[in-house]
Protein backbone atom coordinates (compact mmCIF):
# COMPACT_ATOMS: atom_id res chain seq x y z
CA UNK A 1 0.00 0.00 0.00
CA UNK A 2 1.57 3.49 -0.93
CA UNK A 3 1.53 6.49 0.91
CA UNK A 4 -1.00 8.35 -0.97
CA UNK A 5 -3.39 5.23 -0.37
CA UNK A 6 -3.00 5.15 3.60
CA UNK A 7 -3.67 9.09 3.47
CA UNK A 8 -6.76 8.74 1.48
CA UNK A 9 -7.95 6.40 4.18
CA UNK A 10 -7.44 8.26 6.78
CA UNK A 11 -8.99 11.46 5.26
CA UNK A 12 -12.39 9.07 4.22
CA UNK A 13 -12.56 7.69 8.48
CA UNK A 14 -11.54 11.42 9.59
CA UNK A 15 -14.23 12.30 7.00
CA UNK A 16 -16.89 9.61 8.23
CA UNK A 17 -17.03 11.19 12.07
CA UNK A 18 -16.43 15.10 11.31
CA UNK A 19 -19.44 15.55 8.73
CA UNK A 20 -21.63 14.44 11.18
CA UNK A 21 -20.84 16.03 13.79
CA UNK A 22 -20.26 19.49 11.44
CA UNK A 23 -24.22 18.59 10.51
CA UNK A 24 -25.19 18.40 14.28
CA UNK A 25 -23.67 21.90 14.70
CA UNK A 26 -25.59 23.32 12.20
CA UNK A 27 -29.10 21.87 13.07
CA UNK A 28 -28.87 23.01 17.23
CA UNK A 29 -27.34 26.50 15.60
CA UNK A 30 -30.60 27.15 13.66
CA UNK A 31 -32.84 25.78 16.84
CA UNK A 32 -31.08 28.48 18.77
CA UNK A 33 -31.50 30.97 16.17
CA UNK A 34 -34.54 30.58 14.97
CA UNK A 35 -37.18 32.83 16.93
CA UNK A 36 -39.71 31.31 19.31
CA UNK A 37 -43.30 31.73 18.00
CA UNK A 38 -45.29 34.44 20.40
CA UNK A 39 -48.98 33.13 20.81
CA UNK A 40 -49.77 36.88 21.21
CA UNK A 41 -48.74 37.94 17.99
CA UNK A 42 -51.38 36.29 16.30
CA UNK A 43 -54.36 38.53 14.91
CA UNK A 44 -56.82 38.90 17.61
CA UNK A 45 -60.36 38.23 16.81
CA UNK A 46 -62.70 40.81 16.94
CA UNK A 47 -65.50 40.38 19.96
CA UNK A 48 -67.50 42.96 18.65
CA UNK A 49 -67.89 41.31 15.68
CA UNK A 50 -68.77 38.38 16.87
CA UNK A 51 -70.94 39.92 19.29
CA UNK A 52 -72.73 42.17 16.47
CA UNK A 53 -72.97 38.54 14.46
CA UNK A 54 -74.75 37.05 17.00
CA UNK A 55 -77.52 39.28 18.04
CA UNK A 56 -77.95 39.81 14.16
CA UNK A 57 -77.28 37.50 11.86
CA UNK A 58 -76.00 38.41 7.98
CA UNK A 59 -74.86 36.95 4.91
CA UNK A 60 -72.02 38.97 3.55
CA UNK A 61 -72.33 39.49 -0.39
CA UNK A 62 -74.95 36.98 -0.77
CA UNK A 63 -75.94 36.37 -4.38
CA UNK A 64 -79.36 34.93 -6.09
CA UNK A 65 -80.12 34.14 -9.24
CA UNK A 66 -82.69 32.45 -11.16
CA UNK A 67 -85.64 32.05 -14.16
CA UNK A 68 -88.56 33.84 -14.90
CA UNK A 69 -92.05 31.63 -16.24
CA UNK A 70 -91.59 33.68 -19.14
CA UNK A 71 -87.54 33.17 -19.55
CA UNK A 72 -85.61 35.77 -18.49
CA UNK A 73 -82.93 35.25 -16.51
CA UNK A 74 -82.75 37.41 -12.89
CA UNK A 75 -79.54 38.00 -10.98
CA UNK A 76 -79.78 39.97 -7.43
CA UNK A 77 -76.47 40.55 -5.51
CA UNK A 78 -76.10 42.88 -2.34
CA UNK A 79 -73.34 43.54 -0.08
CA UNK A 80 -74.78 42.02 3.05
CA UNK A 81 -78.60 40.68 3.48
CA UNK A 82 -80.13 40.04 7.02
CA UNK A 83 -83.23 38.40 7.81
CA UNK A 84 -86.67 40.03 8.55
CA UNK A 85 -87.50 40.32 11.82
CA UNK A 86 -90.58 39.44 13.54
CA UNK A 87 -91.44 36.22 12.16
CA UNK A 88 -91.67 37.67 8.51
CA UNK A 89 -90.60 35.96 5.41
CA UNK A 90 -88.01 37.56 3.53
CA UNK A 91 -85.04 39.65 4.16
CA UNK A 92 -83.36 43.13 4.03
CA UNK A 93 -80.17 43.82 1.92
CA UNK A 94 -77.85 46.72 1.24
CA UNK A 95 -75.88 48.05 -2.15
CA UNK A 96 -78.29 46.37 -4.07
CA UNK A 97 -77.51 45.10 -7.63
CA UNK A 98 -79.68 43.36 -10.07
CA UNK A 99 -79.54 42.21 -13.76
CA UNK A 100 -82.53 41.37 -15.78
CA UNK A 101 -81.66 39.64 -19.09
CA UNK A 102 -84.60 38.86 -21.32
CA UNK A 103 -85.00 35.93 -23.83
CA UNK A 104 -84.49 38.38 -26.77
CA UNK A 105 -81.29 39.87 -26.27
CA UNK A 106 -82.14 42.80 -24.15
CA UNK A 107 -81.14 43.53 -20.59
CA UNK A 108 -81.55 46.12 -17.07
CA UNK A 109 -79.66 46.41 -15.21
CA UNK A 110 -80.37 48.57 -11.49
CA UNK A 111 -78.29 49.41 -8.40
CA UNK A 112 -80.51 50.70 -4.96
CA UNK A 113 -78.71 51.79 -1.83
CA UNK A 114 -81.44 49.36 0.03
CA UNK A 115 -83.57 46.32 -0.92
CA UNK A 116 -86.45 44.36 0.67
CA UNK A 117 -87.08 40.60 -0.67
CA UNK A 118 -90.81 39.48 0.74
CA UNK A 119 -90.93 36.15 -0.11
CA UNK A 120 -94.93 36.31 0.44
CA UNK A 121 -95.29 38.56 -2.76
CA UNK A 122 -92.71 37.24 -4.59
CA UNK A 123 -91.10 40.52 -4.95
CA UNK A 124 -88.23 42.44 -4.56
CA UNK A 125 -88.64 46.50 -3.45
CA UNK A 126 -85.25 48.52 -4.16
CA UNK A 127 -85.60 51.58 -2.63
CA UNK A 128 -83.07 54.88 -1.32
CA UNK A 129 -82.30 56.06 -4.95
CA UNK A 130 -82.47 53.02 -8.03
CA UNK A 131 -80.42 53.14 -11.10
CA UNK A 132 -81.83 51.79 -13.87
CA UNK A 133 -79.61 51.27 -16.97
CA UNK A 134 -80.98 49.57 -20.50
CA UNK A 135 -79.69 48.19 -23.43
CA UNK A 136 -81.66 50.22 -25.03
CA UNK A 137 -80.11 53.28 -24.67
CA UNK A 138 -81.87 54.60 -21.63
CA UNK A 139 -80.49 55.84 -18.45
CA UNK A 140 -83.28 56.43 -15.21
CA UNK A 141 -83.33 57.78 -11.97
CA UNK A 142 -86.31 56.70 -9.44
CA UNK A 143 -86.87 56.63 -5.67
CA UNK A 144 -88.13 52.78 -5.43
CA UNK A 145 -88.82 50.39 -8.00
CA UNK A 146 -90.51 46.56 -7.47
CA UNK A 147 -89.04 44.10 -9.51
CA UNK A 148 -91.30 40.54 -9.65
CA UNK A 149 -89.24 37.88 -9.13
CA UNK A 150 -91.40 35.04 -10.90
CA UNK A 151 -92.12 37.23 -14.08
CA UNK A 152 -90.63 40.09 -15.96
CA UNK A 153 -91.94 43.04 -14.41
CA UNK A 154 -90.01 46.17 -13.05
CA UNK A 155 -92.37 49.29 -11.97
CA UNK A 156 -91.52 52.55 -10.20
CA UNK A 157 -93.27 53.16 -7.23
CA UNK A 158 -92.88 57.28 -8.46
CA UNK A 159 -91.93 59.49 -10.95
CA UNK A 160 -89.14 58.81 -12.73
CA UNK A 161 -86.43 60.74 -14.51
CA UNK A 162 -83.22 60.30 -17.13
CA UNK A 163 -81.57 60.11 -20.13
CA UNK A 164 -83.30 58.43 -23.51
CA UNK A 165 -81.99 57.82 -26.34
CA UNK A 166 -83.77 60.51 -28.14
CA UNK A 167 -83.22 63.23 -25.20
CA UNK A 168 -83.87 63.77 -21.64
CA UNK A 169 -87.08 62.14 -20.22
CA UNK A 170 -89.76 62.31 -17.36
CA UNK A 171 -92.56 60.68 -16.10
CA UNK A 172 -95.39 60.04 -13.51
CA UNK A 173 -94.35 56.07 -13.59
CA UNK A 174 -91.82 53.63 -15.43
CA UNK A 175 -92.66 49.90 -16.03
CA UNK A 176 -90.61 47.28 -18.21
CA UNK A 177 -93.08 44.24 -18.72
CA UNK A 178 -93.95 41.15 -21.85
CA UNK A 179 -96.68 42.32 -24.23
CA UNK A 180 -99.31 39.94 -23.41
CA UNK A 181 -100.28 39.88 -26.73
CA UNK A 182 -98.10 35.97 -27.59
CA UNK A 183 -95.37 37.80 -29.17
CA UNK A 184 -93.01 37.17 -26.60
CA UNK A 185 -91.55 41.07 -26.69
CA UNK A 186 -90.90 43.29 -24.09
CA UNK A 187 -92.24 46.34 -23.38
CA UNK A 188 -90.75 49.58 -21.70
CA UNK A 189 -93.62 51.72 -21.03
CA UNK A 190 -93.35 55.16 -19.43
CA UNK A 191 -96.69 57.03 -18.38
CA UNK A 192 -98.66 59.52 -16.06
CA UNK A 193 -97.51 63.02 -17.26
CA UNK A 194 -94.56 61.92 -19.92
CA UNK A 195 -92.32 64.64 -20.69
CA UNK A 196 -89.61 64.30 -23.48
CA UNK A 197 -86.96 67.03 -24.21
CA UNK A 198 -86.31 66.22 -27.95
CA UNK A 199 -82.44 66.47 -28.17
CA UNK A 200 -81.17 65.05 -31.84
CA UNK A 201 -77.77 63.75 -31.78
CA UNK A 202 -74.72 66.15 -33.40
CA UNK A 203 -73.00 64.18 -36.27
Amino acid sequence: MTRHDNFHSALVAWLKVLLPLLALAILSTLFLVSRTIDPSDAIPFARVDIDDRIREPRLTQPTWAGVTDDGSALTIAAADARPQQSGAIGASASQVVAELKTPDGGSASLTAARGMLDQKTGAMLMDGGVTISTSTGYHLQTDALTAKLDRTSLVSQGAVEGDAPAGHISAGQMEITQRDDGTGQYLLVFKNGVKLLYQPKRR
